[in-house]
C-alpha cells in the first residue's frame, strides 16, 4: 500500500484489496518439483493460467483476466503470446467487415 502522500491512491488501492476473495487449492509436491517452482512462484503461474484459460473460453474480459493474473491489462496481454494465445480473434468476416468500414 503506498503512503499517505497520495491519499486517493491510498483509498483505492484499499478498496481494491478489500474486494478480493482467498482460494485456496492443495497442490502435490511432486507438482511443484515438476514445475520447479516454490509454492507463492506456482500460485503466481496458476493465476495466469487461469486467467488465461477463462479469457479463451470467453468467461472472463481482457480487463478482469489481467486482474485475476495480477497484472496490468497491457502486459497481460502481451504475455499471451507466450503462453500460445492469440491477442485478438478475429474471424475472416470480421476482418472483412472492419477493412470494408476503414
Amino acid at each position: 500500500m503506498e503512503r499517505a502522500g497520495s491519499g486517493q491512491q491510498v483509498a483505492r488501492t484499499s478498496c481494491m484489496m478489500a474486494t478480493m476473495a482467498s482460494v485456496q487449492i492443495d497442490i502435490p509436491h511432486a507438482t511443484l518439483v515438476a514445475l520447479k517452482l516454490d509454492a507463492t512462484s506456482a500460485g503466481a503461474e496458476l493465476r495466469m493460467a487461469a486467467a488465461i484459460k477463462l479469457l479463451e473460453l470467453g468467461r472472463l474480459s481482457s480487463g478482469t483476466a489481467a486482474e485475476l493474473a495480477g497484472l496490468p491489462r497491457v502486459a497481460f496481454l502481451s504475455k499471451l503470446g507466450e503462453f500460445g494465445t492469440e491477442t485478438f480473434k478475429q474471424t475472416l468476416p470480421e476482418v472483412a467487415d472492419d477493412s470494408a468500414n476503414a
